[in-house]
């Protein structure tokens, strides 16, 4: 029994550790491509504010889905055997990334409705 523990604990840390890279990922690729719009219209004449926007959704979907993997592996990290303060610190970085998702999914929302009338 005991052996089965401790597999699960390495199991969980190697999941934890996946969903914390895929959060880097996730976010390195989007940074990328934010630049590339950015930097596209930044050397092409006639500068545009819609790439500005462009780049700012490109960017916040990928924080977007970077701050589920993180939300994920906090959850997973705290499920081994917790205690009351980690159950606390836990909810307390739930609370901050959902609030901080919500936000940036309301103002994704708003600049595809704004692209969507200009239309």
């Amino acid at each position: 029994m005991e052996l089965l523990a401790d597999w699960i604990q390495k199991l969980n840390s190697i999941i934890v550790i996946l969903c914390q890279f895929l959060a880097m990922v996730v976010l390195f690729i989007g940074i990328m491509k934010a630049l590339k719009i950015y930097l596209k219209d930044v050397l092409s004449p006639g500068r545009s504010s819609g790439s500005v926007k462009a780049s700012r959704m490109e960017l916040g979907h990928s924080f977007s889905l970077a701050l589920g993997f993180l939300i994920g592996a906090s959850i997973l990290k705290t499920t081994l055997a917790p205690n009351w303060t980690d159950i606390g610190q836990l909810a307390a970085i739930i609370t901050i990334r959902t609030v901080l998702n919500y936000f940036l999914l309301q103002d994704i929302a708003q600049q595809t409705e704004s692209q969507q009338s200009r239309s």
